[in-house]
């Protein structure tokens, strides 16, 4: 039985909407595909309520490969600030 390959790939680099292509097969991975026809995902690994790292697998090819840099989606709400009335 053929090994699976692992890969890394930091999303951070890559230009686009975020499609790319796997680095043993060069099917495209599309973060819009939902259908899991292309790949599934294994594993995810959160920092917090962030995601720090997704693990997928390529359906094509059995390889794994490990998603980092991830932008943190840090709330921007609104501060409230009260006026304090002085007496």
């Amino acid at each position: 039985m053929k090994q699976s390959q692992v890969y890394r790939i930091d999303l951070t680099k890559i230009e686009g909407n975020g499609d790319f292509p796997c680095p043993n097969c060069g099917v495209i991975i599309s973060p819009d595909d939902e259908t899991e026809d292309v790949y599934v995902i294994l594993e995810t690994k959160l920092k917090g309520e962030a995601l720090q790292e997704l693990v997928i697998q390529c359906n094509k090819c059995r390889s794994k490969i490990h998603l980092t840099g991830f932008i943190s989606s840090v709330t921007n709400e609104p501060k409230i600030e009260r006026e304090i009335e002085e007496p």
